[in-house]
C-alpha cells in the first residue's frame, strides 16, 4: 500500500484561505534551517513569522511542497522559500486562531523537492560572508 500524502499543504491553503475570507491577517511560523529561504536578521531561536497577506506578499505560491513568495523587509524586496515541512503553525493574527503542526527537525521528508527543482527559480551562487578592508 503506498504512503498517503501529507494533509498538512492543504491545511495551510484552508486556513490561508479562511483567514482572507474573514478580513483576518494569516501568519505563518516557520522553524528555520538551511533549507528555508528567509531574512536571517529576523529569525529569532531558529524560528520566524511572514504575514502572508495578500498586501504583504506578492507573487504567493502556496504549493504542496513549497511555499514562496516576495515581500518586502526593512523596504528591501527579498525572495522567501519555505518548506510546508517547516511550517509550525498557521493563525490568524487578529484572533489567534489557526493550527500548530508537529515538527521533527530531525525528520526530512522523503522525495522533498529541493530550491533547484524549483521552474523559473533562479539560484544565486553561494558567497561567503563579505569583510572590508582599510585602503590607504
Amino acid at each position: 500500500m503506498s504512503e498517503i500524502p501529507s494533509n498538512k499543504p492543504y491545511l495551510i491553503r484552508a486556513l490561508h484561505q479562511w483567514c482572507t475570507d474573514f478580513g483576518f491577517t494569516p501568519f505563518i511560523a516557520v522553524f528555520v534551517d538551511e533549507n528555508v529561504e528567509v531574512p536571517m536578521e529576523f529569525v529569532k531561536n531558529n524560528e520566524i513569522v511572514l504575514n502572508l497577506s495578500l498586501e504583504a506578499c506578492h507573487q504567493l505560491n502556496l504549493d504542496n511542497d513549497w511555499i514562496s513568495f516576495q515581500a518586502r523587509f526593512g523596504g528591501v524586496p527579498r525572495k522567501i522559500m519555505v518548506p510546508v515541512s517547516h511550517v509550525l503553525a498557521i493563525y490568524a493574527r487578529e484572533n489567534g486562531q489557526g493550527m500548530s503542526f508537529p515538527f521533527d527537525p530531525n525528520h526530512q521528508q522523503s522525495n522533498k523537492q529541493s530550491k533547484e527543482d524549483i521552474p523559473g527559480e533562479v539560484q544565486k551562487p553561494k558567497v561567503g560572508r563579505p569583510s572590508l578592508t582599510i585602503v590607504k
